[in-house]
């Protein structure tokens, strides 16, 4: 009967049959029943046995997934007693919207399914229209109706920065918030409409986010922040609930990813009165990506095309072989995230043979059809399990959905494959190299890459973890290097770079370990690997 683990493991109770499959020393026939349950009279002893015992581990599961749903509830209902009467009533709106995804998350995780591989197509050129072959602009009315809203949840922790990462001086002394102002004003000036900026913080920065934007009152332009919802964390063992209180620390909670910025619309309003004020079409992209301002080709095709949501992919690099990317799953369009491919597909998932762009999350969605999808009972979007370890080593579990796994909710959704220019993120010290750089210059809070550049792809750069935390990354720049002409720099180790120092080609600094290596000021590297104590080998 040893056998008889592997038959009940394989057994597929999601898909609402039962496929008894069972390998035997000896090769012990079996009957197969795809379509339901034949009496137990018709079996033979064995496979009696067999779906006897498979139903009362079937039911064992689900008593135990209904006992965590129970006690779940029990302490989420705990919770809202918890709170402030004040802010009640809208933390008991987020406990619900977490309670649902819980419940989902149960259930997924007692049925197993995963993705067919095999039934996985890669888009087509109607399903992903190249940039190039969008309208060219015939006006700006469209922009008249237009609402840009910047994903400002993130903390950057991983450049050592404490505040909303948003704050960070990128350019020229301004910060992201700085020109994504810039850049929100200009059209408003230059064509004359009225376009509202919306921020979407976290728990983490909506305080940050609230006290920067005051400096910019007097500008022409209308900001509004909301904060989207903050979830508990769940332990991975128990799959219990870590906070006891609603006003327990912080490290007990997390904004559940940027998949929420739609309940969080329409929890705190503002998306009717995106609506009331006329706005029918929203731009939504990551505050910390500086290639994703307003593109009026992108939008005049939106309107031309009737589409209800548009996402913006480009090209995978090996930088990106970890993005989401466009399928097409069971004749609609999806977001496959990495976490969501079965382990051993992963490599093919990361390959540029099968799967050759990445979800850039800039986002165009039509503000009609999402009300029209949210008064409809909303979106179950695919769920991406996180897991954390807490500052004591506890594992924990932060359930979290993205943003562009909505785009199978919208009629004529597709994807724009757009230039490598539009995504321009700085999720670490040496993309903050590159956009301080003399690569590119600022024009209304716009990157544009200088012409003094003889190649449209801009350099790799590999700053070791010497470089990894802001204030290091400071104080190991006097001044930022002339890089117009560098294909590729990797520093490792102890380095610090002098005032006017310049790039060229391909270099490397290696400081071994106890070693410390200056470049000293004015120095010209050219394809030069440099070690030790400035020993210079040409490459």
């Amino acid at each position: 009967m040893r056998g008889s683990r592997g038959l009940i493991d394989q057994a597929c109770p999601n898909l609402g049959v039962y496929i008894y499959v069972v390998v035997l020393r000896a090769h012990v026939p079996f009957s197969l029943s795809l379509f339901s349950d034949p009496p137990l009279g018709e079996m033979t002893l064995f496979e009696a046995a067999i779906l006897r015992r498979f139903r009362r581990r079937k039911a064992a599961r689900t008593n135990e997934r209904s006992a965590v749903a129970r006690s779940t509830q029990v302490d989420l209902s705990r919770l809202v007693r918890t709170a402030d009467r004040v802010v009640r009533k809208a933390f008991e709106v987020e406990m619900q919207s977490f309670s649902k995804l819980h419940a989902r998350y149960l259930a997924e995780k007692e049925n197993r399914r995963e993705l067919d591989w095999d039934r996985i197509k890669s888009p087509d050129d109607k399903q992903v229209i190249p940039y190039d072959c969008l309208p060219e602009i015939s006006g700006s009315a469209a922009l008249s109706k237009l609402a840009v809203l910047k994903v400002n949840g993130g903390l950057g922790t991983s450049m050592g920065i404490s505040g909303a990462k948003s704050a960070l001086e990128v350019k020229e002394g301004m910060t992201f918030l700085d020109l994504i102002v810039q850049q929100v004003e200009h059209l408003n000036t230059m064509h004359k409409v009225h376009i509202p900026l919306i921020l979407m913080t976290s728990f983490n920065t909506h305080d940050d986010t609230l006290r920067i934007i005051k400096k910019y009152v007097s500008q022409d332009i209308s900001i509004t922040t909301f904060n989207q919802s903050r979830y508990p964390r769940i332990t991975k063992e128990t799959l219990q609930l870590c906070p006891r209180r609603a006003s327990d620390d912080k490290k007990l909670w997390y904004p559940p990813g940027h998949g929420d910025l739609y309940e969080s619309l329409v929890h705190t309003g503002v998306l009717d009165r995106l609506l009331d004020e006329g706005k029918e079409y929203l731009f939504v992209s990551n505050s910390d990506n500086l290639g994703a301002v307003v593109d009026q080709r992108i939008l005049q095709h939106m309107v031309d095309t009737n589409a209800e949501f548009l996402m913006e992919v480009t090209n995978k690099t090996k930088a990106d072989v970890k993005g989401g990317t466009l399928i097409e799953y069971e004749d609609s369009m999806r977001l496959l995230e990495i976490a969501q491919v079965p382990s051993d597909h992963v490599d093919d998932f990361k390959s540029v043979r099968k799967f050759k762009i990445f979800n850039t999350n800039n986002l165009w969605i039509n503000i009609k059809a999402l009300r029209r999808v949210m008064n409809g009972g909303g979106m179950e979007l695919d769920i991406i399990v996180n897991p954390k370890l807490t500052d004591d080593g506890q594992a924990v579990i932060q359930l979290e959905t993205a943003a562009g796994a909505a785009i199978k909710h919208f009629r004529n959704a597709h994807g724009i494959n757009v230039p490598r220019s539009r995504f321009l993120p700085v999720k670490s010290c040496s993309d903050l190299l590159l956009i301080r750089s003399n690569i590119y210059s600022l024009q209304d809070g716009r990157l544009h890459m200088s012409e003094g550049r003889m190649f449209g792809s801009v350099p790799v750069i590999k700053l070791g973890d010497h470089f990894k935390k802001i204030s290091d990354f400071q104080s190991r720049f006097k001044k930022i290097p002339n890089i117009i002409d560098l294909d590729h720099l990797t520093v490792t180790g102890d380095v610090h770079f002098g005032r006017g120092v310049t790039l060229r080609g391909t270099v490397i600094v290696v400081a071994n370990e106890g070693q410390r290596i200056d470049i000293p000021d004015g120095c010209v590297l050219e394809n030069r690997l440099v070690s030790g104590n400035l020993n210079m080998t040409e490459l």
